[in-house]
């Protein structure tokens, strides 16, 4: 071998040396940085791929009403779980779970050979059943308290208070709508396992503890619901009405008392539908039929209002100028509107009478002459300053919205009919606030059931604002409707509101449902007091009633009951606190 060549051979030994040893040193630099510069990282992740993290649900925050009485709460319930892995004992745990949660063993058995990091058997397991499952220290099964949702007045209130669903979040409601401060925060159970998913003993469990919902406080009434589901109920039955809603608010701020729409539905049980409700053919139709139930008809159903919208037209004329108080009419029976001939209630009319008179009689051919003197342009601004044409903006779900005509579509016809309260549609909640700012001086407040949430240390974490907008109407206009509603009341078609000892204002209304003819009716009365200075307003509304359907006759006296109960009820409250 030549000098070069062994020369050669050297370089590349050095080389190869050289070069295996700097892979070395990159290696161990490698491990050194993995081992010390990176070591609290991987560890967490080795620690992460052997946790077993389980959920601790929060408690709910409770919904509590103006007397302090809860509508709804939590009750303790137990989730089921098992864990393959950690099973010793297959054929018993399957036995002894089939046997406590009534559930089949071919069922159980399918979901304790399942592997994964955790199976649910069953939720919403009685407390008493999972307390005696934990006693059995069954391998592999876990017992983990959760908190159902409680209604105590079960179907008290239904269509208001909402519901939740398996997860415990608002359906429906003011579970839904205050979700956000109800809810609470989730808390996790930590335990760490070896490689075949057993937990380590030694090793114990980490717990981050829940945080629980926060209490909302809401302006209803107990009492005042009670008795006013109690009436809506009895005028159903006697009636064989459709369906009756009541509603009941403070017209100075807006506060909601009561809010009833019978039939109701028990909040415990929201997924069962009616006694003697057909079975639905499938799924969807079930669901269509549990939408239904659920409807809260004083917020989601419009309809024409009829003759309590002439507390609008009234308001309007006083105020654009087109009435005054004196203002002389005659009707004849009716009235003629281009070539149609609109009727009065009273057929063969009422004869000479001023506006105040006129609305005492509820006297359509007044209402239309009105109507047509502030025009049809000017009427629909009116219609938009006083509010119809905006949401209330009640803190429920799902508000309708008016059904008006537009603006550019509104002819004699459309003007005479809209005037006395037809042709056009609006809810009982739009219906109840309009009115309101009529007759408190000209504010238009925001209805609403919201008042404040409290912590469950008992800290006001919030007190809840709404909106008001004012000169919807002068004091002067306001406080002239006051006194020709109290006269309708006192002398006029609505004398069935009366109430001995108190100054009640009001107006009745009885209205035809679409199509015309079909005999179906809407009667109701919208009644205030006192009326000099009104603190509770209260709508009656009975869907399709059978016999007697005059809104005077059947809708009015169901609003004095309620009044004769709850006004003295209310005389104790200071409503300027």
């Amino acid at each position: 071998m030549s000098l070069k060549h062994k020369t050669y051979i050297r370089k590349k030994i050095v080389v190869t040396f050289f070069l295996c040893c700097t892979v070395f040193l990159l290696l161990c630099g490698r491990l050194v940085y993995l081992m010390v510069v990176r070591s609290e990282y991987y560890t967490g992740a080795a620690k992460e791929l052997h946790e077993r993290e389980r959920k601790i649900k929060a408690a709910r925050g409770r919904i509590i009403d103006s007397t302090g009485a809860v509508l709804a709460d939590n009750r303790t319930v137990c989730t089921i779980s098992v864990i393959h892995n950690q099973i010793t004992e297959p054929e018993k745990v399957v036995k002894i779970l089939a046997e406590e949660l009534g559930l089949s063993e071919e069922y159980v058995a399918k979901r304790v050979e399942k592997y994964s990091a955790i199976e649910r058997i069953k939720s919403n397991v009685d407390k008493a059943t999972g307390d005696k499952i934990r006693e059995y220290d069954l391998d592999g099964v876990k017992v983990d308290e959760d908190y159902k949702r409680y209604y105590p007045y079960e179907s008290l209130a239904s269509k208001v208070l909402g519901f939740t669903g398996g997860d415990n979040q608002g359906i429906i409601g003011l579970e839904v709508i205050y979700e956000e401060y109800l809810k609470g925060k989730e808390g996790t159970i930590l335990t760490v396992t070896d490689a075949k998913g057993v937990e380590i003993a030694e090793a114990g469990e980490e717990r981050i503890e829940p945080e629980n919902g926060n209490d909302l406080y809401v302006s209803l009434d107990i009492n005042i619901q009670s008795y006013a589901t109690q009436l809506a109920m009895q005028a159903m039955e006697t009636k064989e009405a459709d369906s009756v809603s009541i509603l009941v608010m403070n017209p100075q701020n807006g506060e909601i008392l009561a809010m009833v729409n019978v039939p109701e539905f028990n909040l415990n049980e929201p997924y069962t539908l009616p006694e003697g409700t057909a079975e639905p053919a499938n799924q969807e139709e079930k669901q269509n039929l549990l939408n239904q139930m659920w409807r809260n008809g004083c917020i989601n159903d419009t309809y024409e209002p009829g003759s309590t919208f002439k507390i609008i037209t009234a308001a309007a004329g006083l105020e654009s100028g087109a009435v005054t108080v004196n203002d002389k009419f005659s009707c004849p029976g009716y009235v003629m509107v281009e070539d149609r001939k609109i009727r009065c209630h009273k057929v063969s009319g009422h004869g000479a009478e001023n506006f105040v008179q006129g609305t005492m009689n509820s006297c359509n051919p007044v209402f239309v002459t009105v109507g047509m003197r502030i025009g049809a342009e000017r009427y629909y601004d009116y219609f938009k300053q006083f509010g119809l044409l905006t949401k209330t903006g009640v803190d429920l779900p799902g508000e309708a919205g008016t059904i008006m005509h537009k603006k550019e579509d509104i002819g004699a016809v459309e003007l005479a009919t809209v005037s006395f309260g037809q042709s056009f549609q609006i809810t009982p909640i739009q219906l109840a606030t309009t009115v309101s700012s009529i007759v408190n001086g000209g504010r238009r407040v925001t209805p609403h059931f919201g008042v404040k949430v409290v912590d469950s240390e008992g800290n006001v974490k919030e007190t809840l604002q709404y909106g008001v907008q004012n000169n919807i109407v002068s004091a002067e206009t306001s406080e002239t409707m006051r006194y020709i509603l109290e006269q309708v009341v006192e002398n006029g078609s609505g004398k069935n509101g009366y109430v001995e000892g108190y100054r009640i204002g009001g107006k009745t209304a009885t209205s035809q449902t679409l199509p015309r003819g079909s005999g179906r009716y809407i009667s109701s009365f919208l009644g205030f007091a006192p009326a000099d200075n009104p603190q509770v307003l209260a709508v009656a509304i009975i869907n399709n009633p059978q016999g007697v359907y005059y809104g005077g006759q059947i809708a009015a006296p169901i609003v004095r009951q309620l009044f004769e109960n709850i006004l003295p009820y209310l005389e104790g409250i200071d409503y300027n606190t």
